[in-house]
C-alpha cells in the first residue's frame, strides 16, 4: 500500500475510534459554591429536607460544590426569576409545571415523592370543623382557599371552579387565614405540621376530614445556562435512589408526619393537574409516594 494511503488510513482510524468513544458525563466545575435561595428569617426550616437532598445528591455524585445561601431572602417567583437569568443563583426547587419547564432546567425526579400533591387544610381554632361535610368537589365549592399569588396550585385549584384569594406573601397568608379573608388554607402533608409548629401557627389547626390530591412533583430547577450543575444533581440523586439513601432521607424526615396525617381515615378529593408536563415520570413507581406503603 502507498505510504500515502496508508497515513492517510491510519488518520481515518484514529478519528473513527475518537467517534466510537462514549462522551464523559457533563458534570460540574468542583471549584465553587452552589447557591441556593435564602428563606425569610424563621422560615429555614422550610428549606432543612431539601438541602438535604441537595447535599447528599452531590456527595453520590462525587462533587465538591459547596451549598451557600443567597444573600438576600428571596419569594418563589424572585428566585425563579434570577435562576432563568442565571444571576446570584444556582439552584432552586420549586412545583414543575409547563411554563417553569420552559423557562428552567428541571432535574425529573420528584425529591417530595409527588407529597405536595397530597393536601391538608390549616384552618383556624375556632372553626376547625368547618369542613366536615365535605364529601366533594362541590361541597368544597362552598368555601374559599388561600394561595401564593406565583404558585402552581393556585392554578389548579381554580381550573376546578373552587374559589382562591391570593397574596404575594408567603407569611400573610396564616395572617389573612385567622383573619377569615378566606376559609381554608391547603398545604402539603410533609409541610403542614412543622407550620403548625411555628409561632404563626399557634391559632390553627389541620382539618381531620378531607384530604386534597392532585399529580405534581417538586423539582429541583437550574439555569438553562448550567446543564453541568443540573447533570451533576441528577447522577448523584439517580445514585441515591439505588442505593436506598434517598428513601432512608426521606423516611427520616416524613415517616412520621405521614403517620400522623391518618391519609387513610380522610374524604379524597382527587383533582386534575393541568399543569403537569408530558414528561413527568409518572411510570417511574419507585419515585413517588404511595398511601398503600403506610401499612406496610
Amino acid at each position: 500500500m502507498p505510504r500515502m494511503l496508508m497515513r492517510a488510513t491510519r488518520h481515518w482510524l484514529f478519528g473513527l475510534l475518537l467517534v466510537s468513544l462514549p462522551t464523559p458525563p457533563l458534570l460540574a466545575d468542583d471549584s465553587g459554591s452552589l447557591r441556593y435561595p435564602r428563606r425569610a428569617d424563621g422560615d429555614e426550616f422550610r428549606s432543612v429536607y431539601a438541602l438535604a437532598q441537595l447535599q447528599l445528591a452531590l456527595d453520590k455524585a462525587g462533587s465538591a460544590l459547596r451549598l451557600e445561601p443567597s444573600h438576600y431572602s428571596m419569594e418563589q417567583e424572585r428566585a425563579l426569576v434570577n435562576l432563568e437569568r442565571n444571576a446570584h443563583l444556582d439552584v432552586a426547587w420549586s412545583m414543575t409545571s409547563v411554563e417553569r419547564e420552559q423557562r428552567l432546567l428541571p432535574v425529573r425526579i420528584p425529591l417530595d415523592k409527588g407529597l405536595f400533591g397530597w393536601r391538608i387544610a390549616l384552618l383556624p381554632k375556632d372553626r376547625a370543623q368547618l369542613l366536615k361535610d365535605v364529601h366533594n368537589l362541590a361541597d368544597l365549592r362552598q368555601f374559599s382557599a388561600g394561595q401564593g399569588h406565583d404558585w402552581p396550585d393556585s392554578a389548579i385549584l381554580r381550573s376546578h371552579g373552587l374559589p382562591v384569594k391570593v397574596s404575594s406573601s408567603y407569611g400573610s397568608l396564616f395572617r389573612m387565614l385567622q383573619a377569615q379573608r378566606f376559609d381554608y388554607f391547603p398545604r402539603s402533608v410533609i409541610e403542614i405540621w412543622d407550620e403548625l409548629e411555628h409561632p404563626r401557627g399557634r391559632h390553627l389547626v389541620a382539618d381531620s376530614h378531607v384530604l386534597l390530591h392532585y399529580p405534581t412533583a417538586l423539582y429541583f430547577f437550574f439555569s438553562r445556562q448550567r446543564p453541568d450543575l443540573a447533570e451533576t444533581v441528577r447522577q448523584g440523586m439517580e445514585k441515591a435512589i439505588a442505593d436506598g439513601s434517598f428513601e432512608q432521607l426521606f423516611q427520616q424526615h416524613f415517616a412520621a408526619s405521614l403517620q400522623r396525617a391518618q391519609l387513610e381515615q380522610r374524604q379524597v378529593i382527587e383533582l386534575r393537574n393541568p399543569l403537569l408536563p408530558v414528561a413527568t415520570p409518572l411510570q417511574r413507581r419507585e419515585l413517588w409516594f404511595s398511601p398503600a406503603t403506610l401499612q406496610r
